[in-house]
C-alpha cells in the first residue's frame, strides 16, 4: 500500500521507473550491438579498434600466431577487472555501480556472440557495419549516463593524476595508442581502416546522443528587421526574437532578429530576407535539438525518447 500510496501522490515516481526501464534497455540492446561489431566484424577483419574491446582483438591474435586460443570476452574481463578495482577506490562507489552493469553485459555478449565474419572480407562493408553497430551501440549506451569500462574508465583515473588532460583527450590517446598497436600486428592497411571506423562510429554514437532532428537558428542583421520579422511571421508562422545589437565598427545600435526553422524552411527565410532587403546580413547555423512550441514539445518523458 504504502508504495501504491507514493506513485500516485508522486508523479515523478512512475517517470524514475520508466526511465530505469529504458536504461536497462538501452544498455542490453547497446552492449549487444558493441559486442557483435566486435565478434562479427572486428575481429574476423583483424582490425585492432580503440578500447579494450580492440586490445582484446590484438591479443586474440598474438595468441593465435603462437598456438595460443584466447577469447576476447576474456582479455577483456582481464584488462577491465583491474581498472574497476582501482576505480572503486579513486573514484568512488557511485560511478563504478553505473558502470558495472554495461560491462557485465559487454562481456555477456561477447561470450555469447559467435565469431563470424559478416563482412565476408569487404572493408569498405566492415567500416560501415561496423561503423554503424559500435556507434549505434556506444550511443545507446551513453544515453544512460553509462559505460562499458574500458579506456573511458581508465581515462577517468588517469585524469585524477593529469588534470591539466581531460578525460575526452586522455581516451583519446589510449584508444590511439591501440590502433598503433594493431597496425604492428595487423599491417598499417587496417590501422588506416579502423581510423576510418573511429570516425563513423563516433559520427553515428553524436548523433544518437544530440538528437536526429535537426533544425536551423537563423540570425539576421538588417536596417528592415520589421519588415522581415513581419512577413517571417506572417508567411512561415514562425516566432521571431529581436536582440539589442551594437556594430563596433560603425558604433551605431542595431536589431538583429533571431529564429529557429526546419531545415525544409530554412530556404524560405533567405528567399524572405533576400527579397526586403539584399544587403541583409545572415548567420545560418546548424541546431542539434530545439525543445519548445512547434518543434518537440518538452515533457518529462522528453528525456527518454
Amino acid at each position: 500500500m504504502p508504495d501504491i500510496q507514493r506513485q500516485i501522490t508522486d508523479p515523478e515516481s512512475g517517470f524514475n521507473r520508466n526511465k530505469r526501464i529504458f536504461d536497462i534497455l538501452f544498455i542490453v540492446v547497446g552492449t549487444f550491438l558493441m559486442a557483435a561489431s566486435v565478434n562479427t566484424v572486428y575481429d574476423p577483419m583483424k582490425m585492432g579498434m580503440g578500447g579494450f574491446g580492440g586490445l582484446a582483438v590484438i591479443v586474440k591474435e598474438i595468441g593465435a600466431r603462437i598456438g595460443v586460443s584466447i577469447p576476447t570476452w576474456l582479455t577483456n574481463a582481464a584488462l577491465n577487472i583491474p581498472v574497476f578495482i582501482v576505480a572503486y577506490f579513486l573514484l568512488g562507489k557511485n560511478f563504478i555501480l553505473r558502470t558495472l552493469f554495461g560491462a557485465i553485459m559487454f562481456e555477456a555478449w561477447l561470450f555469447i556472440i559467435p565469431s563470424y565474419d559478416l563482412c565476408g572480407g569487404d572493408h569498405l562493408l566492415a567500416i560501415i557495419v561496423g561503423g554503424l553497430m559500435d556507434g549505434g551501440g556506444v550511443g545507446l549506451v551513453f544515453l544512460t549516463n553509462s559505460t562499458t569500462g574500458g579506456t573511458d574508465m581508465l581515462a577517468a583515473i588517469t585524469h585524477r593524476f593529469i588534470k591539466h588532460r581531460s578525460v575526452p583527450d586522455l581516451m583519446m590517446f589510449f584508444d590511439g595508442c591501440v590502433v598503433v598497436l594493431g597496425a604492428f600486428v595487423f599491417g598499417y592497411k587496417n590501422a588506416l581502416y579502423s581510423a576510418i571506423t573511429i570516425f563513423v562510429l563516433t559520427k553515428i554514437s553524436d548523433g544518437i546522443l544530440e538528437g536526429l532532428k535537426f533544425a536551423k537558428m537563423v540570425y539576421i542583421i538588417s536596417d528592415k528587421y520589421e519588415e522581415i520579422a513581419n512577413k517571417i511571421m506572417a508567411d512561415m508562422n514562425r516566432g521571431v526574437t529581436g536582440l539589442n545589437a551594437r556594430g563596433m565598427y560603425t558604433k551605431d545600435d542595431k536589431n538583429m532578429l533571431f529564429v529557429v526553422v526546419n531545415k525544409k524552411e530554412i530556404v524560405g527565410i533567405k528567399e524572405i530576407v533576400a527579397k526586403i532587403d539584399k544587403s541583409a546580413f545572415v548567420i545560418v547555423a546548424d541546431v542539434a535539438e530545439v525543445f519548445g512550441e512547434g518543434f518537440i514539445e518538452y515533457d518529462q518523458t522528453s528525456a527518454i525518447k
